[in-house]
């Protein structure tokens, strides 16, 4: 069951209406999603609550207006990741490489983590907020948590950011069709 938000009156603050989900309708969307293609990245954060990361396919810019650019996230609400990242407040989304699958696999649990700590795969450093920054990642966004959201299964998390750091050169991890992909010129 979802639930899908109507609207506020001046009688009452939100009204929900119970959606059951088609399961039909399911897999329908879950197989045209995977025909749209996303750069892969890893949402670190560390802090008081402690350090963790992990892969998502789901992030995107909102503006590069107003006092500081921001960005947007979807973490599961089952990843361990995501009560850290409400907690501390922050946190780095960290665009991947085309040679970076292994780091992937590791921050999204495909394959064991080295020594049992992900971040023993990849080679941490922080800029502004204290959430790590990949320094073998293509681009990092260091980001200031400013609000999240649950919607569903996920929580949507929006950051401003406070620091990029990008690497001189290099080709964005892709993953669609249920894989890992590499851009093309065209």
């Amino acid at each position: 069951m979802h639930r899908s938000r109507l609207g506020k009156s001046p009688a009452r603050e939100q009204a929900w209406e119970i959606v059951e989900m088609n399961e039909e309708l399911k897999a329908q969307f879950l197989e045209g999603m995977s025909k749209s293609a996303a750069s892969v990245s890893v949402v670190t954060t560390d802090g008081p609550a402690g350090r963790a990361g992990v892969t998502v396919s789901a992030m995107t810019s909102i503006s590069a207006d107003g006092d500081r650019p921001t960005m947007l996230t979807c973490l599961n609400a089952s990843s361990s990741a995501l009560p850290l990242v409400l907690d501390n407040a922050c946190f780095c989304i960290n665009v991947l490489n085309i040679d970076q699958t292994e780091i992937s696999d590791v921050f999204s649990s495909r394959i064991p983590a080295p020594g049992g700590d992900k971040f023993n795969a990849v080679t941490p450093q922080r800029l502004v907020t204290g959430a790590p920054y990949l320094s073998e990642a293509l681009v990092a966004f260091d980001c200031r948590l400013i609000s999240a959201e649950r919607l569903g299964t996920h929580h949507i998390c929006i950051g401003a950011v406070e620091a990029v750091r990008t690497a001189p050169e290099g080709e964005p991890l892709l993953y669609g069709m249920r894989r890992y992909l590499r851009a093309e010129e065209h």
